[in-house]
């Protein structure tokens, strides 16, 4: 029997809301004028994003890492 972990709950549901943002700032860039208008404002919504779900798993990694340190200890 497991315990359920807010922070886990939580980090997944924000992983989710990235990628939700970044799927949907890719169908807003213009592929044939991907840095004017519009398409700038997109694109840095994309590496936002994708920066966002990078922070997150590695946030998550780190904990998993201290849990098992502290299970070991």
């Amino acid at each position: 029997y497991k315990k359920i972990k807010p922070m886990k709950i939580f980090t997944n549901i924000l992983v989710l809301l990235a990628v939700a943002l970044l799927i949907f700032n890719i169908t807003l860039i213009d592929f044939q004028n991907p840095f004017k208008g519009d398409s700038v404002v997109a694109f840095v919504g994309v590496v936002a994003s994708f920066c966002a779900v990078l922070i997150l798993l590695i946030f998550r990694m780190s904990k998993k890492i201290v849990e098992k340190m502290n299970d070991n200890a």
